[in-house]
């Protein structure tokens, strides 16, 4: 009984460990990270755009 106890603990162990140390994430490789769920549809003055950038095309909503 002490011996399974042994293994079942470096299994445990094992499992962790790999859990841990994994490059997973909420998302697979091939999805964007950066993407627009709201847009605001207001004029924005020129002079306030300081940057435009266009969303990932895998994302849900397009961005322009």
């Amino acid at each position: 009984m002490k011996m399974k106890m042994s293994w079942m603990g470096l299994v445990l162990g094992l499992v962790l460990l790999m859990a841990v140390s994994s490059d997973a994430g909420p998302f697979g490789p091939n999805q964007p990270v950066n993407c627009c769920f709201k847009f605001d549809t207001s004029k924005i003055p020129e002079s306030e755009i300081l940057e435009i950038v266009k969303t990932d095309s895998h994302c849900p909503v397009p961005g322009y």
